[in-house]
């Protein structure tokens, strides 16, 4: 043979091949075994014994060397458990069956284009370096569980130095990945480094309680246009570094139900995201933005961490929005973005019309207007103002009213303390204060008492007075009535 005479350990795993016996080294003497030897046995090894599926099974090796299976076929299951090795593996552009690395030792692994006809597990490894599935296609699991992964840059530098990471640094390169089954990097999953997967597609959903990623200059998770039929970061899982998700398919429920989102810029970047399920519940206040411009949501579940966070929901379309929360606290949810947009008013106003709270509709679109008022000139403030506090911009037409019952009753009285002069003595309706206050408020038709009497001095003021006032709840009421019926 090429690489010479075979070890101890290196004879034993060539001759337990055929009949697929597990080889295990970890109380052996001689624990070595070399990449060359093993790369040969699994490419030009000996054929699987009668009645017996050969394959590999090899645990508590130490394997020198570097492991380059790039472009080969295996027709049988490879397992290795609790074996170090000395370089990074390459498996670029290979075909395998059901393969697991547990509790291994890798200094980097390359899968790029790899396609395994079954499950592929991590389970329980320290794998210092990047782990490499782009464009890889797995029919089965993809299980990360337990699994600690670091980024080729970040190796050998201590935990506390994660802070100066740049952007960029990703301990998962796996954009375009295909996963048939589901990916599993749950709790003890800890990842210092981003974790890359635009595109990739999660057909048996991807689960990460728990899970841990530290990459706070860059993204914890990029997954643009990702598409998952579920994806569930909940129960403690920590993001140190932004959740990048703009364009993502999540068919079912998408949960942060008990998430820490450190991101410090943009916590989450769900813009443009497609969900069924939204689960937006931290455990505490995300540390940074919320950025839900133009996403599609069915249910919207949201709670006071979420609502405290400055959020983007310009475009954001639900159709039902579940929280024990009130009325108030989803106003200072939508008040919390900068600047004035309106739809987000509008669409939780068409929530509560749908679930008959008309009230609320009411309330939500009036907080629009406030909001609006802001960014208006001085004159249009001033106007706003008006229209707020005579009819709450058509919202509350019985301001109006109050207002004119609060005029009509100091109308009243000033009018009878005082002493009306007839228009034409002996003639026309006897004097009424009461409906000579009205007759001036009311700036349409007429009871004939403001033709027929009228006063002097301050009380012709007043008259002045409850004219203009009168004008001005009709113009008001007006133009807040139109403007809440075109909604705008």
């Amino acid at each position: 043979m090429a690489f010479g005479e075979l070890g101890t350990a290196e004879q034993r795993l060539w001759d337990d091949f055929p009949a697929g016996v597990a080889v295990d080294l970890r109380a052996a003497e001689d624990r070595t075994v070399r990449a060359e030897v093993l790369t040969a046995l699994l490419l030009r090894g000996p054929d699987a014994a009668a009645g017996r599926v050969g394959g590999l099974r090899l645990t508590g090796a130490r394997i020198t060397g570097q492991v380059d299976l790039a472009g080969a076929g295996l027709d049988f299951p490879l397992g290795l458990t609790d074996c170090d090795f000395e370089e990074p593996v390459l498996l670029r552009g290979a075909s395998l069956r059901g393969t697991t690395f547990h509790g291994c030792r890798i200094p980097g692994l390359d899968g790029w284009l790899l396609k395994v006809d079954g499950n592929l597990f991590f389970e329980d490894s320290v794998i210092a370096g990047r782990l490499t599935l782009t464009r890889a296609h797995i029919t089965g699991e993809l299980r990360l569980s337990g699994v600690t992964l670091t980024a080729t840059e970040l190796v050998g530098l201590p935990a506390e130095t994660d802070p100066a990471c740049a952007p960029g640094v990703w301990a998962l390169w796996a954009g375009g990945l295909v996963m048939e089954g589901g990916c599993f990097a749950r709790k003890g999953f800890r990842c210092r480094g981003g974790l890359r997967l635009p595109g990739a597609r999660f057909g048996g959903g991807l689960f990460m309680e728990g899970a841990q990623i530290d990459n706070p200059l860059g993204d914890a998770l990029s997954g643009d246009d990702l598409t998952a039929s579920t994806m569930v970061l909940t129960d403690g899982f920590t993001a140190n570094g932004a959740i990048a998700l703009p364009g993502a398919t999540v068919r079912s429920r998408l949960s942060f139900d008990g998430a820490h989102l450190n991101g410090a810029g943009t916590a989450l970047d769900g813009s443009r995201l497609t969900a069924g399920d939204l689960h937006l519940t931290p455990a505490a206040r995300p540390a940074g933005s919320l950025d839900l411009r133009e996403a599609q949501v069915a249910v919207l579940h949201d709670n006071a961490h979420a609502r405290a966070a400055d959020t983007r929901l310009d475009g954001l379309v639900y159709t039902s929005v579940q929280g024990v929360t009130g009325l108030d606290e989803r106003l200072a949810w939508i008040g919390h973005a900068p600047g004035y947009t309106p739809q987000p008013y509008e669409q939780l106003a068409a929530w509560y019309r749908r679930i008959g709270h008309d009230d609320d509709a009411r309330r939500v679109l009036l907080a629009k207007q406030r909001r609006r008022r802001r960014t208006l000139g001085p004159l249009g403030r001033a106007w706003g103002r008006v229209l707020d506090a005579t009819v709450g911009y058509g919202y509350r037409p019985w301001q109006a009213a109050l207002w004119l019952m609060l005029l009509s009753a100091l109308g009243t009285a000033a009018f009878a303390e005082g002493r009306p002069t007839a228009a034409q003595p002996g003639q026309g309706v006897p004097f009424n204060a009461f409906v000579y206050t009205l007759d001036l408020l009311v700036p349409i038709g007429g009871f004939g008492q403001r033709t027929a009497w009228y006063f002097t001095g301050l009380h012709q003021w007043l008259g002045y007075g409850l004219i203009a006032a009168g004008w001005l709840l009709t113009t008001a009421a007006v133009s807040g009535v139109t403007r809440a019926l075109n909604r705008t």
